[in-house]
Order: structure tokens, then sequence, then C-alpha cells
């Protein structure tokens, strides 16, 4: 069905590396007339790539469940409007006055999440983090759809994370209702399924880029003790980033003239990542589970019982 190749995940010569910042990267964009919509864009992570991708021109929008919050974050910077991400009818609304508008939608940025949080239950009683991280951002995907095939060259980013290596999605019991809940496990499989989202939104037509954007301090890590905050600073700190790196690879997903052609991948340390081995102990590459096109089909079929919804 489907005929459409992911592109090799294997590093490109970039123009950048670890180091960048999201500055760097927009340098040389004009995004006048372009509109983008970036989730969880007021925060962390998110509010520097508004910030960024505003700088360039774009009319950035920021669907957030807390507007008067978000406003105060953003200022001038973007048009928040109210959205909460794990409501099917608010994710409805919020897409249906966007496509009610016309405007074609040149960039979505998925990325907004949460991590390791105790279990909880969303709307259809899905574990939290696989229907905040997953099926809320599927789900905004497929109602933009028509939006995205109207603008001349779309691009949809999915934010993913390393932390994809401690589960891939395990199709049997992905909402924890037989085994035990791992608030790390059910975090690392939402991760997968970002991977995983990407291939199967490229596969269907848009450009998508995973991107991992490596060890950044923000508001995601509230839930984390603080042993386990510095357990994490420790073994991460070839990988720490201030947030404007930490941007940078959604930025560069978003607009590297480097991507034309190319879709389908996990990114890091703006670049393509490198595949390593399911066993590997790295904080960097692309575990196999969460780049494997035939998962990534399951996963969109899954995606489609849960939430009812298909692009046309």
């Amino acid at each position: 069905m489907h005929a459409r190749m992911p592109t090799p995940q294997a590093r490109i010569a970039s123009d950048f590396n670890r180091d960048s910042t999201a500055a760097e990267v927009i340098r040389g964009h004009d995004l006048h007339g372009k509109t983008v919509i970036v989730t969880g864009g007021s925060a962390g992570i998110g509010l520097e790539t508004t910030r960024v991708l505003a700088s360039a021109g774009a009319r950035v929008i920021v669907p957030a469940r807390d507007v008067q919050k978000a406003t105060a974050a953003v200022g001038k910077l973007a048009t928040v409007e109210p959205m909460e991400l794990t409501d099917p009818a608010s994710v409805a609304a919020f897409a249906d006055r966007f496509l009610k508008a016309g405007t074609p939608l040149d960039l979505l940025i998925n990325n907004a999440g949460i991590m390791a949080n105790p279990l909880t239950r969303v709307a259809r009683n899905i574990e939290s983090q696989f229907g905040t991280n997953h099926v809320g951002h599927f789900e905004l995907t497929v109602r933009l759809w028509p939006a995205l095939k109207k603008a001349e060259a779309p691009r949809i980013v999915a934010l993913t994370s390393v932390g994809h290596r401690r589960s891939p999605v395990d199709f049997d019991d992905w909402n924890f209702e037989r085994r035990p809940y791992d608030r790390w496990m059910a975090y690392g499989q939402s991760k997968s399924a970002n991977a995983l989202f990407a291939i199967g939104a490229n596969a269907r037509g848009v450009k998508a880029f995973s991107v991992h954007p490596g060890g950044i301090l923000t508001g995601l890590g509230k839930f984390m003790t603080p042993e386990e905050t510095e357990a994490l600073i420790s073994r991460a700190r070839n990988m720490m980033k201030t947030v404007e790196q930490g941007a940078a690879t959604s930025v560069w997903a978003a607009v590297s003239r480097q991507l034309d052609g190319l879709g389908g991948v996990y990114c890091e340390d703006c670049n393509i990542a490198t595949p390593v081995p399911a066993d590997s102990q790295e904080t960097r590459g692309i575990r196999p589970w969460a780049m494997d096109p035939s998962l990534a089909e399951r996963l969109w079929t899954l995606s489609e019982q849960i939430t009812g919804l298909a692009i046309a």
C-alpha cells in the first residue's frame, strides 16, 4: 500500500552538529508566509523552537491547555489557541478551527510530552504517556492532514528521545493492562512510538522526521526524584545540552534544505542518527525497533483503531 521507502538511516554531511543552537540553524532561512504549529510551544525546548521560527518570520500557533499561562510565556511570538492533547474533542475542535480558516500548514512540530509520571489514564482509558506523547499527536496530525497536504513542501517533526532504548512498543500490552506499570518503560515505549509515527506519516506522503533533542533539564523532568535527576546527569554528561542546543535538531529537521527529498528518519545532533544494536548501552543512536517500517505500519493500524481516525 505504501511503497515509499524511508530514507536510509545514515549520517549525512550536515552543516551543523551537537553544539549548534537553533538560532544558528535558522540563519539564512526566510519563513515569512509560512504557518507553523508547535505543541508544547510555550515552555522548554518548545518555547525556544517557537521563538526561533518566529524570528525567521513564521506565523506560529501554539495549542495549549492553559491559554493564559502559555500567552504569558510566548508574548507576541505566537498565537495561543486552546487545546488539550489528551482530549479527543479538544483536539478535534482545534483542528476544525484551523481547517476552517483554509490556511496551508507548512510545519507541524509535535513537541509536547510528559515523562516518567506515575500511572494515570486519559481519555479512552489510555496510559497517559502513550496517550499524550503518541495518541494525541497522531490524532492532531491526522485531523490536520488536509492542511498539511495544501502546503507546498510540508514537514512534520516528531519529538522522540534516546529514551526509546528503554522499550519498544509492546503491541501485546501497550496499555499496561496485564503487565505491571513501569513508568520508564512506558516512557520508552511512547518515544519508540514517536519514531515509528514519523516513518508512518512519511510513507503517507508528508515528509516527517523524528528528533532526539539531547539531554536537557526542562520541566519534563518534574516527576523525577532528585536522585534520578543526579543519576541521569552523571550518566549523560556527554549529551547534556542547553535549551538553545536542544531545539536545534527540531529546527534543523523543520527547515534544513539538506533534508529536501529525505524523510522517515530519526535525527539527533543536527544529523540523521546512526543505527545501533538493540542491546547497545550508548546514549545515542537509534535501536532497531524504532526504525522498522513494518512496526511503523503496525503502530499506524493500532492508532487508527484507538482513535477511529484515518487519512482520507
